[in-house]
């Protein structure tokens, strides 16, 4: 039986989504969660690799076990407490054995939040960056950004991918609030470090370190080293990922 689950986590503690062998990751604490109290071994796949510091309002993975389990409140609150405070989970949901939770995914959705006023309140949940921006020309920037399918200037020299190639939505900056500034990006998928490095070379757009112009050719370029640096892990956020219909038809947390 393969099961989905539904789960968001602040990445603040952790060293990224995927198991590691010098730190604690998202990964390793669910599945010690969810081998502890289901009593079996538990391996998860999550959706995608999220950064060492970085956030998930939304994130999937998928897990198998030999026999069928009744999912009752009960049993997801229990695991709940056995997560720490910065990991929840919504749903654990039964779905297709051809269903998985990476490769059947069909966008991801990310945001990267920005204060321009420092708050005791958000640390390690937004980049608190004071200098003067253009935000007009940063969404310009993000048009010509929307012409483009190669992204492999922004993505880290050590990516294991077979071409750099991304599908995107769309691209757009906001002011949602007189401190807050939020870039949103949607795309079929992600390279390793491709939001963070687009959002740090934005900023140098914005603060008139960079033109139009040379931001077009190094996307053209290919080449990483003309990018900007990349912006800090703990601004970063997946929102959502997207999957075909019919994935998530029995999500439904237990007691609604």
């Amino acid at each position: 039986m393969r099961y989905f689950i539904e789960l968001s986590y602040r990445g603040t503690a952790y060293h990224g989504w995927q198991t590691q062998a010098n730190g604690v990751s998202v990964q390793t604490t669910l599945e010690a969660a969810l081998t502890r109290r289901l009593r079996q071994p538990v391996f998860v796949m999550g959706s995608g690799r999220t950064d060492a510091g970085v956030h998930a309002q939304q994130q999937f993975a998928h897990f198998e076990v030999e026999e069928p389990i009744i999912w009752t409140d009960a049993l997801l609150y229990s695991i709940n407490c056995m997560l720490p405070d910065d990991i929840a989970i919504r749903a654990i949901f039964p779905v297709r054995p051809t269903d998985h939770a990476r490769f059947s995914a069909i966008s991801r959705y990310y945001q990267y939040h920005i204060t321009r006023h420092k708050n005791a309140f958000e640390s390690g949940l937004t980049y608190h960056f004071r200098p003067a921006l253009d935000v007009e020309r940063m969404n310009e920037a993000c048009r010509i950004l929307l012409n483009h399918t190669d992204f492999k200037s922004f993505s880290k020299a050590r990516a294991n991918v077979t071409h750099f190639r991304c599908r995107l939505d769309f691209a757009y900056w906001e002011r949602s609030e007189a401190n807050l500034l939020t870039f949103h990006i949607k795309a079929n998928r992600f390279l390793w470090g491709m939001v963070r490095t687009i959002v740090g070379t934005m900023l140098e757009i914005g603060q008139d370190g960079m033109t139009l112009d040379q931001f077009d050719q190094l996307i053209n370029d290919q080449d990483r080293t003309l990018a900007g640096r990349a912006a800090p892990a703990n601004g970063l956020y997946l929102v959502e990922v997207g999957y075909p219909d019919g994935v998530l038809a029995q999500r439904v947390s237990p007691g609604e």
